[in-house]
């Protein structure tokens, strides 16, 4: 969002720029219904691109926030079944023992 926003003041001051390079003589008097008009349009035009953008990284983000829900529960999964694999393997351990070693 930083760049974003950098690359909006940018073409602001690109923008103001060429509007006093191209009308030498322009006073804040002479503005007129097209410069009230094309303002607004600029402000229209960023405010949808904005809206855009925003609405893209908040889904690129939730997705994000998505993936790692998902891979932590599949961590706690996998430790789960190691503990059972450990608890099986030992119960075994002790029936292998039991089996060789009967008691009368």
């Amino acid at each position: 969002m930083k760049n974003l926003t950098i690359i909006g003041l940018v073409l602001l001051a690109l923008s103001v720029l060429l509007f006093y390079l191209t009308s030498p003589n322009f006073k804040v008097n002479d503005m007129g219904m097209p410069h009230v008009m094309g303002i607004l349009g600029g402000i229209g035009i960023g405010l949808i691109i904005g809206g855009m953008i925003g609405y893209v990284s908040k889904g690129s983000a939730i997705k994000a926030d998505q993936k790692k829900k998902e891979f932590k529960q599949l961590q706690k999964d996998k430790e789960d079944l190691e503990r059972q694999a450990a608890e099986i393997a030992q119960r075994e351990a002790e029936l292998r023992n039991q089996n060789q070693n009967p008691q009368v």
